[in-house]
């Protein structure tokens, strides 16, 4: 056997070993994200609230409490979470939002929003529609979308 079909041979190995490593790391990922948000819609709740500000911006930067800093992990220390902060009542909040709903999120507006602790999960409009201005895309993610309707893929809304 020559030198070139041993090392084919042990760079396949070495694709096919980190291949099903990610695969069972995968499906352990996305049993525990099912039973977290099991555990979130338990305790969901509707808030009626005024949204002041949303940012995204670092967990250490928001002014979370020190609790969920502790019990975050420490490589999601330094990502950038998005961030409302909202008027509760009389009490003034900073709240995490799901990423899938935060473009949705209007400032200024009062809405009832869907609330599992710290987390806002849904949000809705108190009076009326919630009218959000539309999101200038990045030239990178233009040409990534062009790029994935010429290929046929669905556009990503």
């Amino acid at each position: 056997m020559s030198t070139q079909w041993i090392v084919f041979i042990i760079i396949l190995a070495v694709l096919i070993a980190v291949t099903a490593v990610l695969y069972f790391l995968g499906k352990r990922a996305e049993k525990k994200q099912a039973e977290q948000k099991e555990a979130m819609d338990a305790v969901k709740q509707t808030v009626s609230m005024l949204i002041i500000d949303k940012k995204k911006m670092r967990l250490k930067d928001a002014g979370l409490p020190q609790a969920v800093m502790d019990s975050t992990p420490k490589a999601l220390r330094w990502s950038k979470l998005p961030i409302v902060k909202a008027k509760v009542g009389p009490q003034v909040m900073t709240l995490v939002c799901d990423a899938a709903i935060y473009d949705s999120v209007p400032i200024k507006k009062e809405v009832k929003a869907t609330v599992s602790g710290i987390y806002i999960t849904g949000v809705k409009g108190l009076h009326g529609k919630i009218n959000t201005e539309p999101v200038k895309k990045s030239k990178f993610k233009q040409l990534v979308e062009k790029a994935q309707e010429k290929a046929g893929a669905k556009p990503v809304k």
